[in-house]
């Protein structure tokens, strides 16, 4: 056994390996242009072979039937010669010389030692065929039958073979099959030329009939395109795509799918126009109960304070009681500012527009959290927290960047992404912030090689009350709006927000339009 050597193998692993290229599909109008072609073909050849054989068919019955005459011309003129020599040469020309013999027409007198004489009558006269343009023309058997003849050189012929009582010689009497043939040829021509022709007619006619039979069912497929590239999924959406009434007639294949396409959108419409109302409602209650919860929460913390504060002398776990009573006021209070906030957003509401230098935004961004992880290390110091200093990076262009939005919102959108890396990373955490200007774009980074983002989390991570799991340590509380706060302002501005996230590498991605 023969071992292939070791490119051949590894070559072969390496095709094996290669995901194949699909090939593209095809549209309705190629495959219904080469269904209809295919067809006209398969008929033409079925319609050309028919139309051969009955032919051929024909032509040969009637050559039989002038055969059959010929051989009773020639078997009377060699039976009137009976009395000559039949080693004679003019022995075969009798026959051939009988009158209503065609021109063409082989006589060949065959005795048992092989053939004696043969000739071919041509305008009137006998040619005599030479020895070597015998060949061929000795029949193996008596047959009184028509039989196809090769007579070498001379070609194919049409011939009967008869034997004389009397002489015992064999007389073989032949007509040419050219014109069968010829006629044959001729035929199959046509039939391949009127094809070809007829196949370039329908295939360029076909094209242009197929695109206007199928402009109805590309008008149902523009009008769905249409309906996907609406934000369906946000927001109020008015769907008021439709398909024309003339492609909704039901007596037809198109116009049933349009009609069916126009009460799927009818169905769609009523559910976003529910929904879009419901989401109306909750917002509404979340804007309201957040504005009317302020008050109590103000006063909850007010009286918290003033109760610590009055110079009375309270237990330790008093004191502690109002304390954890103060934090958790001032930290409900942040989540209904943030609640409040996202409700006007939605509204399109509280941006207010100005020039914001963005540069002085992230360093005072980037100052606030390097502030925030410097009292959280001193915290750690004091036992009541644990960690180090996270290592912070900032990146700025030479010339400051500035643009028209809301300095406090885009204030917010920075300092929560640094937040966000923070508190979500262990300590010792590099974490790079920079600014830089890419066309016409203010391009905010936050990077930090923590460790990571799971994938699953990916999809849901700006949505509200979204919040890590276990994979990204969580030094302290969060609401799960930050992120969702960050998206709505940077949506607000006209802009967009993306993260990529691996092991070892997480980064927030803040694009504004300058």
């Amino acid at each position: 056994m023969t071992t292939p050597p070791a490119s051949a193998t590894r070559g072969s692993r390496e095709s094996a390996s290669k995901p194949r290229r699909q090939r593209a599909p095809w549209t309705m109008r190629r495959r219904l242009t080469v269904i209809v072609a295919a067809l006209l073909v398969g008929a033409s050849v079925l319609i050309g072979v028919v139309s051969t054989l009955s032919l051929r068919s024909f032509l040969v019955e009637r050559l039989d039937a002038q055969l059959y005459a010929a051989v009773g011309r020639s078997e009377t003129a060699v039976d009137q010669d009976g009395d000559r020599d039949p080693n004679r040469p003019d022995h075969a020309k009798g026959a051939l010389l009988a009158p209503g013999q065609a021109a063409g027409t082989l006589v060949a007198v065959v005795s048992p030692g092989g053939v004696t004489t043969a000739g071919i009558l041509e305008n009137g006269g006998v040619t005599y065929l030479a020895a070597g343009q015998l060949k061929g023309i000795t029949p193996t058997v008596v047959r009184d039958e028509p039989f196809n003849l090769k007579a070498g050189r001379l070609g194919e012929y049409r011939a009967i073979a008869v034997q004389n009582a009397s002489s015992g010689d064999t007389l073989v009497v032949a007509l040419p099959t050219a014109e069968v043939q010829a006629a044959t040829t001729q035929l199959v021509l046509v039939i391949v030329l009127v094809t070809a022709l007829g196949l370039a007619v329908t295939i360029i006619a076909g094209r242009f009939i197929i695109r206007h039979e199928l402009r109805p069912l590309e008008r149902v497929a523009a009008t769905a395109q249409a309906v996907a590239a609406l934000p369906l999924d946000r927001g109020k959406v008015s769907l008021a795509e439709r398909v024309a009434l003339d492609d909704t007639d039901a007596r037809t294949e198109v116009g049933r799918v349009g009609l069916a396409v126009n009460t799927m959108l009818d169905h769609v419409g009523d559910a976003l126009t529910a929904r879009q109302a419901s989401e109306e409602k909750v917002r509404q209650f979340v804007a309201d109960a957040s504005h009317e919860l302020r008050t109590p929460l103000a006063s909850i913390r007010g009286y918290s304070e003033l109760t610590r504060r009055s110079g009375e002398k309270l237990s330790e776990p008093m004191t502690r009681a109002l304390s954890r009573i103060e934090s958790e006021a001032v930290r409900m209070t942040a989540l209904v500012e943030d609640l409040l906030l996202l409700a006007r957003l939605d509204e399109g509401r509280e941006l207010v527009h100005g020039e914001v230098d963005l540069t002085a935004v992230v360093i005072d961004c980037v100052g606030d959290a390097e502030a925030a992880d410097t009292i959280s290390e001193d915290a750690g110091n004091s036992g009541s927290s644990s960690g180090t200093v996270h290592t912070w990076n900032l990146l700025l262009p030479d010339e400051a960047v500035s643009l028209k939005g809301d300095q406090a919102r885009l204030h917010q959108v920075v300092a929560n992404l640094l937040t966000n890396a923070r508190i979500h990373t262990p300590a010792g955490t590099k974490i790079d912030v920079s600014l830089v200007v890419e066309a016409k774009d203010a391009v905010i980074r936050v990077r930090d090689n923590g460790p990571g983002i799971p994938k699953q989390q990916l999809e849901t991570l700006f949505e509200r009350f979204s919040r890590g799991d276990s994979s990204r340590t969580r030094a302290t509380g969060s609401t799960g709006l930050g992120l969702s706060i960050v998206k709505a302002v940077v949506a607000s501005h006209g802009g967009e927000v993306t993260v990529e996230s691996r092991t070892g590498h997480t980064e927030f991605v803040v694009r504004l339009p300058r």
